[in-house]
């Protein structure tokens, strides 16, 4: 009996002790955003700082070119620039030249319809960052 005692002992650890096969690394890939991508995270930083402005009452300077460059910028799956795009990115625009060129009564009120703008336009494709743009409104 006990010499069956020292040989199952023997046998569970000589089984135990596995060589470990080394896999082949795999190679990580970044992600990169598309220059749309990019271009719509710095606008949600941008309209973040202006409404904390809009709140706090302080001025909210000149408006930033840089969101021009919508018309332009590639975008994650092309086939998305489509008629309904760019409607909604002139529409956009033009609601954001308004928060800026418009009277300080009004101007919660613009800036809102332009970011309810950014939200008609994503119901229609990328309805992902819905959640995180219902943020900038100011209520």
């Amino acid at each position: 009996m006990k010499n069956v005692l020292e040989l199952l002992c023997i046998a569970l650890f000589l089984f135990s002790c596995k060589k470990e096969i080394k896999q082949p690394k795999e190679e990580l890939i970044m992600y990169q955003s598309s220059e749309m991508a990019a271009l719509m995270n710095a606008m949600y930083e941008g309209n973040m700082t202006v409404k904390n402005k809009i709140l706090e009452g302080d001025s909210i300077g000149n408006f930033p070119d840089i969101y021009l460059n919508i018309h332009d910028a590639v975008l994650t799956d092309p086939a998305d620039r489509n008629a309904s795009f760019e409607a909604f990115s002139k529409l956009y625009i033009q609601n954001m030249q308004q928060v800026y060129s418009g009277s300080q009564d009004s101007l919660k009120q613009n800036f809102n319809q332009a970011i309810n703008s950014c939200i008609a336009c994503h119901e229609t494709t990328c309805r992902g960052p819905i959640p995180r743009i219902k943020k900038l409104l100011i209520k």
